[in-house]
């Protein structure tokens, strides 16, 4: 479930590059050189080293130049970082010098942290040895993300408002964010509305969401998408039905996990991804419910059913 969660945040940025360029000026007050387009690039970094380096993503602002390509101006490496990881201060000024190779223009680290503590210890300078020779990494936390709490400020920025959900889901401030959000997104088209909100389920921890939807207004929890809200209801129904029907309690886990198996399915579909007849029978046949919403979680951001299963290996 932390692979689901991890690229979900990842998702945020590749959907809309700018959104780097929003937390560097506006959170973080970094000023950037002029640039015509941001985009996304290739967040290979490996050089002749056998061991391969890949960043969460990279977005390169570009200039556009008469009768020639569009001249690189910055490139921000984002990285998304929910635990401590000690290799990362010997990856990241790797990274740095990879891409500034590459693309002959000034690089910038933008680590991205939902977790205080981790925030905290991912902005630590990295002393690398030469005299001055310092790398401090842009560190966009829980301080850095804003609160955005009015509908309004939420569509004028729904990633930043994604974000806003994912950072401070757990503060008390977090079932008015996520109102906020929802809210926001009635007035987008139903499937894209429907990504972002399966976006924030998927980054939030279990216990977390569950604590946020006893919370949620009548008209946000409505905007679940479809297949989460129907088939996690039909599933919980069932269950209920049949645990009183045999006077069982297996009754209703049972149902709960039918439910939950056809909502796997059905997001797996709706994104057109393979699903091969092995693993749909496996995951019809799984009663463990703790997996099935680990699947159900993965199943929104992942980019093959091989990589559903690696994500809850």
């Amino acid at each position: 479930m932390a692979l689901a969660e991890h690229e979900a945040l990842v998702r945020l940025f590749c959907e809309r590059p700018d959104l780097a360029a929003d937390l560097l000026t506006r959170s973080l007050r970094v000023q950037l050189p002029d640039y015509d387009y941001a985009g996304l690039e290739s967040a290979d970094l490996t050089e002749v080293t056998p061991t391969e380096r890949r960043a969460d993503s990279v977005i390169v602002f570009r200039r556009k130049r008469p009768e020639a390509d569009p001249q690189p101006v910055l490139a921000v490496i984002v990285e998304v970082q929910r635990r401590q990881d000690p290799g990362k201060m010997w990856s990241w000024p790797m990274y740095l010098v990879s891409l500034r190779t590459r693309l002959e223009c000034p690089v910038i680290l933008l680590v991205v942290c939902p977790e205080v503590s981790v925030a905290r210890w991912c902005a630590r300078p990295i002393e690398l040895g030469h005299p001055g020779l310092v790398l401090k990494p842009l560190v966009a936390g829980p301080n850095e993300v804003p609160v955005i709490t009015d509908p309004g400020q939420a569509a004028e920025d729904i990633e930043l408002a994604v974000l806003s959900a994912i950072h401070h889901a757990a503060t008390p401030e977090g079932p008015e964010i996520l109102n906020a959000l929802f809210a926001a997104l009635h007035n987008l088209d139903r499937d894209l509305g429907g990504m972002y909100a399966d976006m924030v389920r998927a980054a939030l921890p279990r216990e977390v969401w569950d604590h946020l939807e006893e919370h949620l207004k009548s008209e946000t929890y409505e905007y679940l998408s479809d297949w989460a809200r129907e088939n996690i209801a039909k599933g919980k129904a069932e269950g209920k039905a049949e645990g009183k029907a045999e006077g069982k309690a297996e009754g209703k886990a049972e149902g709960k996990a039918e439910g939950q198996s056809e909502a796997i399915l059905t997001v797996l579909s709706a994104r057109g991804i393979e699903v091969s007849e092995d693993l749909s029978e496996k995951i019809r046949k799984c009663h463990d419910l703790d997996r099935l919403d680990a699947w159900l979680r993965a199943a929104a951001t992942v980019d093959s059913s091989d990589a559903l299963l690696d994500d809850i290996s």
